[in-house]
Protein backbone atom coordinates (compact mmCIF):
# COMPACT_ATOMS: atom_id res chain seq x y z
CA UNK A 1 0.00 0.00 0.00
CA UNK A 2 1.44 3.36 -1.08
CA UNK A 3 1.82 5.84 1.89
CA UNK A 4 0.75 9.87 0.14
CA UNK A 5 2.57 12.69 0.84
CA UNK A 6 0.70 15.49 0.58
CA UNK A 7 1.74 19.03 0.86
CA UNK A 8 0.65 22.81 0.01
CA UNK A 9 3.54 24.63 -2.03
CA UNK A 10 4.70 27.91 -0.93
CA UNK A 11 6.53 29.70 -3.05
CA UNK A 12 7.13 29.45 -7.35
CA UNK A 13 10.18 28.02 -6.71
CA UNK A 14 8.76 24.43 -6.40
CA UNK A 15 6.36 25.17 -9.11
CA UNK A 16 8.73 23.03 -11.86
CA UNK A 17 6.97 19.52 -10.87
CA UNK A 18 3.54 21.13 -10.84
CA UNK A 19 4.16 22.47 -14.54
CA UNK A 20 5.59 18.70 -16.03
CA UNK A 21 2.32 17.31 -14.93
CA UNK A 22 0.71 19.95 -17.00
CA UNK A 23 1.95 19.53 -19.78
CA UNK A 24 1.58 15.69 -19.38
CA UNK A 25 -2.11 15.72 -18.65
CA UNK A 26 -3.78 18.87 -20.41
CA UNK A 27 -3.70 20.09 -24.45
CA UNK A 28 -3.86 23.78 -22.82
CA UNK A 29 -1.63 23.66 -19.54
CA UNK A 30 -1.66 26.42 -17.22
CA UNK A 31 1.92 28.33 -17.64
CA UNK A 32 4.50 29.69 -15.37
CA UNK A 33 3.19 33.21 -15.68
CA UNK A 34 -0.38 31.55 -14.31
CA UNK A 35 0.99 30.27 -11.63
CA UNK A 36 2.74 33.14 -10.50
CA UNK A 37 -0.17 35.08 -9.97
CA UNK A 38 -1.24 32.40 -8.22
CA UNK A 39 1.19 33.07 -5.38
CA UNK A 40 0.85 36.30 -5.81
CA UNK A 41 -2.75 35.70 -3.70
CA UNK A 42 -1.44 33.16 -1.04
CA UNK A 43 -4.69 33.93 1.19
CA UNK A 44 -7.79 32.86 -1.63
CA UNK A 45 -5.38 30.41 -3.98
CA UNK A 46 -3.42 26.68 -2.61
CA UNK A 47 -1.22 24.51 -4.92
CA UNK A 48 -0.97 20.72 -3.28
CA UNK A 49 1.22 18.20 -4.83
CA UNK A 50 0.89 14.47 -3.90
CA UNK A 51 3.73 12.24 -3.82
CA UNK A 52 4.32 8.40 -3.04
CA UNK A 53 6.64 9.23 0.31
CA UNK A 54 9.36 10.95 -1.02
CA UNK A 55 9.83 10.60 -4.47
CA UNK A 56 8.65 13.29 -6.36
CA UNK A 57 5.72 15.08 -6.83
CA UNK A 58 3.33 12.71 -9.43
CA UNK A 59 0.14 15.19 -8.94
CA UNK A 60 -1.04 18.51 -7.62
CA UNK A 61 -4.69 20.12 -7.34
CA UNK A 62 -4.85 23.82 -7.45
CA UNK A 63 -7.41 25.34 -5.71
CA UNK A 64 -9.29 28.51 -4.63
CA UNK A 65 -11.06 29.13 -1.38
CA UNK A 66 -13.17 32.37 -1.61
CA UNK A 67 -15.35 32.95 1.32
CA UNK A 68 -16.84 30.01 2.31
CA UNK A 69 -16.89 28.17 -1.08
CA UNK A 70 -13.59 26.28 -2.06
CA UNK A 71 -13.30 25.73 -6.19
CA UNK A 72 -11.08 23.19 -7.79
CA UNK A 73 -9.20 24.59 -10.54
CA UNK A 74 -7.12 21.90 -11.78
CA UNK A 75 -6.25 18.32 -10.67
CA UNK A 76 -3.56 16.01 -12.44
CA UNK A 77 -2.19 12.71 -11.99
CA UNK A 78 0.67 11.51 -13.91
CA UNK A 79 -0.60 8.80 -16.33
CA UNK A 80 1.41 6.17 -15.07
CA UNK A 81 0.26 6.91 -11.05
CA UNK A 82 -4.05 7.42 -12.53
CA UNK A 83 -5.77 4.95 -10.49
CA UNK A 84 -3.16 4.53 -7.54
CA UNK A 85 -4.96 6.04 -5.03
CA UNK A 86 -3.29 9.51 -5.80
CA UNK A 87 -6.03 11.39 -6.62
CA UNK A 88 -8.31 10.17 -4.04
CA UNK A 89 -5.85 10.89 -1.44
CA UNK A 90 -4.76 14.44 -2.44
CA UNK A 91 -8.75 15.67 -3.01
CA UNK A 92 -9.37 13.88 0.17
CA UNK A 93 -6.86 16.12 1.41
CA UNK A 94 -7.51 19.59 -0.17
CA UNK A 95 -11.29 19.07 1.03
CA UNK A 96 -10.08 18.54 4.54
CA UNK A 97 -8.30 21.83 4.47
CA UNK A 98 -10.75 23.99 2.91
CA UNK A 99 -12.97 23.17 5.34
CA UNK A 100 -10.44 24.16 7.89
CA UNK A 101 -10.30 27.30 6.18
CA UNK A 102 -14.11 27.62 6.77
CA UNK A 103 -15.14 26.27 3.17
CA UNK A 104 -18.75 24.63 3.33
CA UNK A 105 -18.88 23.83 -0.09
CA UNK A 106 -16.86 23.03 -2.95
CA UNK A 107 -17.22 22.91 -6.85
CA UNK A 108 -15.14 22.50 -10.13
CA UNK A 109 -15.63 22.33 -13.76
CA UNK A 110 -14.90 18.80 -15.44
CA UNK A 111 -14.55 18.36 -19.30
CA UNK A 112 -17.84 16.08 -20.27
CA UNK A 113 -15.91 13.64 -22.57
CA UNK A 114 -13.86 12.85 -18.65
CA UNK A 115 -16.07 10.23 -17.43
CA UNK A 116 -12.30 8.92 -15.29
CA UNK A 117 -12.49 11.58 -13.38
CA UNK A 118 -16.07 12.46 -13.38
CA UNK A 119 -16.24 9.07 -11.61
CA UNK A 120 -14.03 9.92 -8.99
CA UNK A 121 -15.92 13.45 -8.69
CA UNK A 122 -19.09 11.25 -7.65
CA UNK A 123 -17.44 8.62 -5.72
CA UNK A 124 -16.22 11.69 -3.48
CA UNK A 125 -19.65 13.13 -3.08
CA UNK A 126 -19.69 15.66 -6.03
CA UNK A 127 -23.01 16.26 -7.84
CA UNK A 128 -23.73 17.51 -11.76
CA UNK A 129 -25.49 20.93 -11.11
CA UNK A 130 -24.86 22.53 -14.54
CA UNK A 131 -23.20 22.93 -17.94
CA UNK A 132 -20.97 25.52 -19.18
CA UNK A 133 -21.25 25.24 -23.10
CA UNK A 134 -17.96 25.56 -24.92
CA UNK A 135 -15.53 26.24 -22.02
CA UNK A 136 -12.93 24.39 -22.55
CA UNK A 137 -10.20 25.32 -26.00
CA UNK A 138 -7.86 22.42 -27.49
CA UNK A 139 -10.55 20.54 -28.41
CA UNK A 140 -13.60 22.89 -27.74
CA UNK A 141 -15.99 21.50 -25.17
CA UNK A 142 -18.72 21.52 -22.99
CA UNK A 143 -17.80 21.76 -19.02
CA UNK A 144 -20.25 19.71 -16.18
CA UNK A 145 -20.11 22.01 -13.05
CA UNK A 146 -19.99 20.00 -9.84
CA UNK A 147 -20.70 20.41 -6.51
CA UNK A 148 -20.48 19.43 -3.00
CA UNK A 149 -21.86 20.36 0.24
CA UNK A 150 -20.46 19.75 3.02
CA UNK A 151 -16.92 18.67 3.45
CA UNK A 152 -16.35 16.09 5.69
CA UNK A 153 -15.21 13.15 4.43
CA UNK A 154 -18.31 11.29 2.70
CA UNK A 155 -19.39 7.66 3.96
CA UNK A 156 -18.21 5.21 1.15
Amino acid sequence: MVVWTIERLTSLASIDAVLAIEDATFTNPWTRAMYAAEFDNPQVSRIYVVRPGSAPAVGFCACWLIADELHINNLAVLPGYRRSGAATALLEHVLREGERGGAVRASLEVRRSNEVARQLYRRLGFADVGVRLGYYTRPVEDAIILSRDGLAPPEL
